[in-house]
C-alpha cells in the first residue's frame, strides 16, 4: 500500500498505479475506521481494478462546538486494516494541503445543505461537498462508496456530481450494523457502557416504522409519533429529528406511498447519531 500526503505525490503515484486505463474506486473518510469503512473498501475491490482510500479529518464540516479536536484518530489501526485489505493507495493529506493558505472557494448544495443534518449542523455540507469535490478532483475515480447510514449526505452528493458534472458513479453501500442492530460508527466509541445500550433505541424506533409500514399505516405523521413513542422509553435520550423524507430531496412526505426515507438523529449523552431506513413504495399497501 503507498501512502501519499501531498497532492502532486498522489498524482504521480495514480499515474503509476492506472497504467491500462485501470478504473480506481475511492473510498473517502475521516479514519477511525470500522468494519462498515471495510465494506465499503470490499465493494470497491470487487468492482474496480485499483482501491484508493483517504484519511482526512475535513475541518470544514465541523461547527464551532462540535468535537473536531476529539475525534478519534488511530491512524496505526487505520492502516493495518487497510493493509489488510490489500488497499493500493492511502492518501492522508494535512489541513494545509487540502486548503492552502488564502483558499476561499467552497461548495454549496442550495436547499439540500439545510435538511435533516444540515439543519442541526449549518455549514456542514459545505464542507463534506467541498472536501468530496476535491478529493474527486485529486484522485480521479471512476466510483466512489459511501455508506448508506450517512443518508443526507449521499443525496446532497448525489446531486453535487449530478450538478457539477463529475465524471464517476457514486455507489451507495447498505448500513452495517452490530449483532444487536446498532449501525457502526466511529463515534459509537464516545458511549459509557450506559449509553451504549441508551443508543439502540435509534434502531428500535426505525424498526417500529418498518413494521407497521407493510401492515397499511402509510401515513407519515402517524409512523413518526410511533417512532417517537419509542424515544420516549429513553428519556436521557433527546431527538434532534424523526423523519421521513423523500431520500433524493430530504424533504418531507406525507405519506409512504412512494420510496421514502425514514431518518433519525439523536443525542446519547453528549454523542450524536445517527441510523435511517429505506421504506419501498410496497411498505404502504
Amino acid at each position: 500500500m503507498q501512502i501519499t500526503r501531498k497532492i502532486a505525490e498522489t498524482h504521480t503515484a495514480l499515474g503509476d498505479l492506472r497504467s491500462g486505463n485501470r478504473r480506481v474506486g475511492l473510498v473517502p473518510t475521516m479514519g477511525a475506521l470500522h468494519a462498515g469503512h471495510v465494506s465499503l473498501v470490499r465493494a470497491a475491490r470487487a468492482q474496480c481494478d485499483l482501491v484508493a482510500v483517504s484519511i482526512f479529518v475535513n475541518p470544514t464540516q465541523f461547527g464551532p462546538n462540535e468535537d473536531f479536536e476529539k475525534y478519534p484518530r488511530t491512524w496505526d489501526a487505520d492502516c493495518a486494516m487497510l493493509e489488510r485489505e490489500q488497499v493500493d493507495l492511502l492518501f492522508a493529506p494535512t489541513p494545509e494541503e487540502m486548503y492552502p493558505k488564502g483558499a476561499s472557494t467552497f461548495i454549496e448544495v442550495a436547499d439540500l445543505s439545510d435538511r435533516l443534518d444540515g439543519a442541526s449542523r449549518p455549514g456542514h455540507f459545505r464542507g463534506v461537498a467541498t472536501v468530496v469535490a476535491k478529493l474527486f478532483q485529486i484522485i480521479r475515480p471512476e466510483r466512489a462508496y459511501f455508506g448508506q447510514k450517512d443518508a443526507a449526505q449521499v443525496a446532497v452528493l448525489r446531486r453535487m456530481v449530478r450538478d457539477l458534472n463529475f465524471d464517476l458513479d457514486l455507489v451507495v453501500c447498505p448500513i452495517v450494523r452490530e449483532s444487536d442492530g446498532l449501525a457502526l460508527s466511529s463515534r459509537n466509541r464516545y458511549l459509557s457502557p450506559l449509553e451504549r445500550k441508551q443508543a439502540l433505541v435509534l434502531i428500535r424506533a426505525l424498526r417500529r416504522i418498518e413494521e407497521l409500514a407493510p401492515h397499511g399505516i402509510a401515513d407519515s405523521s402517524q409512523l413518526v409519533r410511533e417512532a417517537l413513542a419509542i424515544f420516549a422509553e429513553e428519556p436521557d435520550v433527546r431527538v434532534d429529528y424523526c423523519r421521513i423524507v423523500d431520500p433524493d430531496t430530504l424533504q418531507d412526505v406525507a405519506d409512504t406511498g412512494a420510496e421514502a426515507l425514514a431518518a433519525v438523529a439523536a443525542f446519547v449523552g453528549t454523542t450524536r447519531l445517527i441510523d435511517n431506513a429505506l421504506l419501498p413504495p410496497s411498505a404502504a399497501h
